[in-house]
């Protein structure tokens, strides 16, 4: 654990992935996302397009909104990529009318299906004791997250157990706004009725991360390392403020706080 010294916030406002879970990606999410489509464009008489035809195109959809993301996080204020815009563009832009106009449809639920079929998703080490020590403390919980299908993460804290520990779920698909646009933190925060100042935001990465909670002007921007926290696009101005490994370590840095707040 690497911080400076911290005040005791009045709000947690947490990511999803790198934070509360670490994610597996599943080798066969694109093939199994691939045979549904297939099967669901037959049922309504779409036979156009194969298997084989759909793997491509939504590997090289996947591809494309990976690239997207990493730029969307050069901008000061970026919008998050719609359901619609998602499957008519970056999947099937060039299908048949009727196979494009159906996935554009039923848009939301694909994005949901590709969110659940991606990865597996298992809770990071002391989330539940963080989650506790909180409550304990009486800081509301939020989680601020980028997603493409912020359902598949209420599910996941639902089935967990954990949303019962969360006063707030805010998902940039929900919102329209992404990371690192500052408004989403700041929305979580009038939602708290919390200034920006006396809240931390916890999240993986730099790029999106850190220069979030840096813009909206946040008490202190927590970095918490996981698989993908060093893999950034490229180098940004903002630092952490502290730099934990896990929820547990987490933990420990709110409890250093304990003294200073009596």
């Amino acid at each position: 654990m690497i911080a400076a010294r911290l005040s005791r916030p009045r709000a947690l406002l947490l990511d999803f992935g790198g934070v509360v879970v670490q994610s597996e990606r599943r080798d066969t999410w694109i093939t199994d996302l691939a045979t549904e489509i297939v099967t669901m464009l037959g049922a309504a008489g779409c036979t156009e397009l194969t298997i084989d035809d759909v793997v491509r195109d939504v590997r090289a959809a996947a591809a494309a909104d990976s690239a997207w993301k990493n730029a969307m996080s050069r901008l000061s204020a970026p919008a998050e990529l719609t359901w619609r815009m998602y499957w008519s563009e970056f999947v099937a832009a060039d299908w048949p009318n009727q196979a494009r106009a159906l996935v554009t449809s039923q848009a939301w639920l694909l994005c949901r299906r590709q969110g659940e079929l991606r990865s597996t998703r298992v809770a990071r080490n002391g989330i539940e004791d963080l989650l506790r020590g909180a409550r304990e403390r009486d800081i509301p919980v939020a989680i601020v997250s980028n997603a493409m299908s912020g359902i598949v993460h209420r599910d996941w804290l639902a089935q967990a157990g954990l949303d019962k520990d969360l006063a707030l779920q805010l998902y940039s698909d929900e919102l329209g706004i992404r990371k690192p646009n500052p408004e989403l933190i700041r929305l979580a925060c009038r939602a708290l009725a919390v200034a920006p100042s006396d809240a931390w935001y916890v999240g993986d990465n730099f790029d999106r991360d850190v220069v979030c909670g840096i813009r909206a002007g946040v008490g202190a921007t927590v970095l918490m390392t996981a698989r993908s926290t060093h893999d950034r696009p490229f180098v940004v101005a903002q630092t952490p403020d502290a730099v934990v490994d896990d929820p547990a370590d987490l933990l420990r840095l709110l409890t250093r706080t304990d003294e200073r707040h009596s």
